[in-house]
């Protein structure tokens, strides 16, 4: 009798000794750095619950806005986004219009109520991700980690997501083409949390370095031969000459390469560099640009603005531009951008007589600003000033990224459609 109390005692002993060790060591956790966008209370605490029971790292949770999505993702390194978009009209439209303050590094799952084929087919086109509401607790943890093991191997949606390419071409030299980059630029990268290279298409001068602010700049030279086994990533990158954190330019010189090589240079680095930032904004500015170039921007870009002045020069080139962009079919958006580089009395045509003889709207107009020099060499922007030309810049750069615009009332506009 007494050896079993002392056996059932040193087997008490035994088991407390085992689960304090048991205790005692933490589970691992799967590490995943993931942030939720969330709509409703619902799919917040669904995501929280499916995280916490698989033992995964809770995402940072966080209520979709604009402000929550373009702060955090900025200073954060985040593997997996996911945006709830169960309150949403058009989820499509919605994922265009954010698409923009999203890292090309991330893998995006879009949860949505929509069913629909094309809203599958639309979101993969962009390279992101769809899960259809409602859905159990495993079969988010699934979809995710099938995602993240996508990742992993380097495939799936995601992977082939790149920059928005947007051509900025003058009609002819002197129209403000830089000036217009530069602007864009800088909305997109300080207004808008958007990463963004802007490529000088200036070759042999320009004043790009200015607009951007830049002291003592030089153009990166290179020699021929130079891509010969070094161009990747790293190289591409060590090519540009970083503006802000948000912000490069590619501007390039040589001794070597005549234009054409160049320009085949530039094609080349862009290629390595789309998948780096959120949009690429070239400075087509030259009169000198080709039938060619015109050819590359209706293939290869996502939204071509022909920046004209009120001057028949300028229009009729305008003109044939527009024809020939017209006849390679190409899907890129076309906008039209009235840059008033006079004062308003020494226009030789108005806006009116532009838009007759292009056939087509102008979209935005951009009001003459005699201070714009000073305000630049002052290493400020005119789309942060308090007048008409800065409105313009603002709605620009609004059409371009999609969002509503709203009628324009300015004083300007209502000087313009009396002096008609």
């Amino acid at each position: 009798m007494l050896n079993t109390l002392i056996d059932k005692r040193e087997m008490m002993f035994n088991l407390v000794d085992r689960l304090k060790k048991e205790k005692s060591i933490k589970v691992k956790e799967e590490h995943l750095t993931s942030v939720l966008f969330y709509q409703t209370q619902a799919c917040h605490e669904l995501v929280i619950e499916a995280f916490r029971f698989e033992g995964i790292s809770a995402p940072v949770i966080l209520e979709n806005s604009d402000k929550n999505i373009e702060t955090h993702v900025r200073e954060s390194s985040i593997e997996i986004v996911l945006v709830e978009l169960n309150n949403s009209q058009n989820v499509s439209k919605d994922m265009e219009l954010i698409s923009h303050l999203l890292p090309n590094d991330a893998s995006v799952i879009v949860i949505g109520s929509e069913d629909a084929i094309s809203t599958i087919r639309n979101l993969k086109a962009m390279g992101y991700y769809y899960l259809f509401w409602p859905i159990t607790k495993q079969e988010l943890i699934d979809f995710i980690r099938n995602v993240n093991e996508n990742r992993k191997r380097n495939s799936g949606l995601g992977q082939n997501r790149v920059a928005k390419k947007i051509a900025i071409w003058g009609s002819k030299g002197g129209v403000g083409t830089s000036m217009l980059t530069a602007e864009i630029a800088f909305q997109l990268t300080t207004n808008k949390k958007s990463t963004c290279l802007v490529v000088d298409h200036n070759f042999s001068g320009g004043n790009m370095d200015i607009l951007m602010g830049l002291q003592k700049f030089e153009k990166r030279l290179v020699q021929r031969g130079s891509l010969s086994g070094t161009l990747d990533v790293a190289f591409a990158m060590s090519m540009t000459k970083k503006v802000n954190n948000m912000l490069s330019l590619l501007a390039l010189d040589s001794d070597d390469l005549n234009e054409l090589e160049l320009k085949e240079y530039i094609i080349t680095l862009n290629n390595e560099l789309e998948k780096q930032q959120n949009f690429i904004i070239e400075d087509l500015s030259r009169s000198a640009n080709s039938k060619q170039d015109l050819r590359n921007v209706a293939q290869n870009s996502d939204a071509m603005v022909l920046v004209i002045e009120p001057t028949v020069a300028s229009v009729r080139e305008a003109a044939k531009v527009k024809a020939q962009f017209t006849s390679e079919k190409s899907s890129a958006r076309f906008f039209i951008v009235l840059n008033y580089t006079m004062i308003e009395k020494n226009a030789t045509v108005t806006p009116e007589e532009v838009e007759k003889f292009l056939r087509q709207p102008i979209d935005i107009i951009c009001p003459f600003e005699p201070n714009s020099d000073a305000i630049t060499l002052e290493g400020k922007h005119l789309f942060q000033q308090k007048n008409e030309i800065a409105k313009s810049l603002r709605r620009l750069v609004s059409l371009l990224i999609g969002e509503a615009l709203e009628s324009d009332k300015s004083s300007f506009f209502k000087r313009l459609k009396k002096r008609a």
